[in-house]
């Protein structure tokens, strides 16, 4: 039995019914599997268990009929199986963490805690694109020589930056050997997480590790990693598919794993395992701080 195309079955028939009173056992039946067997493949497979995954859905679709109809808040908690608008809040609060009522004054479709919906592509994303059980690692600080600059989601600037960048590398002659760089998204002590969306502009430093800041390049600059406990993802495939592994980090595992997030740059790091953006055996870890 092909287990993603079972986990399809079930994602979809979770998707069709969330405001339905939805057991997980009669999705296991949708499934083709008992409870126990059930819980355990889709746990593995998608890095939650299937209770999870069907309140973070049920939340993501409240969120956006907030921002994008004028339902009352009691009849969207009811809608979606919430007990009451009190308990709806607080299981809000608790993804997106703002209440329910500033949530739809922002008008601000966040990222951080949206879990979106699993497609086919997605799950096979899940299976072979990313290990969704990071490992975590005590990392000491880091020397960085490079380039800085703004962008958004929506307008992403990145791969133009890494390309010109990339042209200068050469200019560094103190760097660290076998490491082909550090993309970095650099921390704003003053950032609102829940704020976070596809149009908000942050801050990336493109680097290489050195092992001194001497023989700093014209128009360059340096920079420290701060060490600290980090999770570890290990990205795999095409550049293109990078933003269903942030989606399942942000979206799903920042909600699940029991870490709290720390206010420090999270960033990607490349070695010889990247082969280069279009190629599908290339490899790199994105690093995301943890307290």
């Amino acid at each position: 039995m092909n287990y993603l195309e079972q986990m399809e079955k079930a994602v979809i028939f979770i998707e069709n019914n969330l405001n339905e009173d939805i057991k997980v056992e009669e999705v296991a039946g949708i499934a083709g599997y008992s409870y126990y067997h059930f819980h355990r493949i889709f746990e593995a497979v998608l890095g939650e268990t299937a209770g999870n995954y069907i309140r973070s859905r049920r939340i993501a679709r409240a969120a956006n009929d907030l921002l994008y109809t004028d339902k009352r808040i009691l009849d969207i908690a009811v809608h979606y199986q919430f007990d009451s608008q009190e308990s709806f809040n607080r299981a809000f609060k608790r993804v997106y963490k703002v209440s329910l009522g500033t949530y739809r004054k922002n008008r601000i479709d966040a990222i951080v805690g949206n879990q979106k919906e699993l497609t086919a592509i997605h799950l096979k994303h899940l299976h072979e694109g990313v290990t969704i059980q990071p490992f975590i690692r005590q990392l000491d600080e880091v020397r960085l020589i490079g380039m800085r600059g703004k962008t958004t989601l929506s307008n992403n600037r990145l791969p133009e930056m890494w390309k010109s960048f990339n042209s200068r590398i050469e200019e560094i002659r103190n760097r660290v050997e076998g490491v082909k760089g550090y993309g970095v998204c650099e921390a704003d002590p003053d950032f609102d997480i829940s704020k976070f969306n596809q149009n908000t502009e942050f801050s990336h430093f493109f680097g290489v590790e050195v092992r001194s800041f001497d023989e700093l390049p014209q128009g360059m600059e340096s920079k420290t990693l701060h060490g600290g406990k980090y999770a570890v993802f290990t990205h795999k495939g095409k550049i293109n598919t990078l933003q269903m592994t942030y989606d399942y980090i942000w979206g799903t595992w920042v909600l699940c794993s029991g870490f709290e997030i720390d206010q420090r740059d999270d960033f990607e790091f490349y070695d010889e395992r990247f082969l280069g953006p279009d190629n599908d055996l290339s490899e790199f870890d994105i690093y995301i701080p943890v307290k």
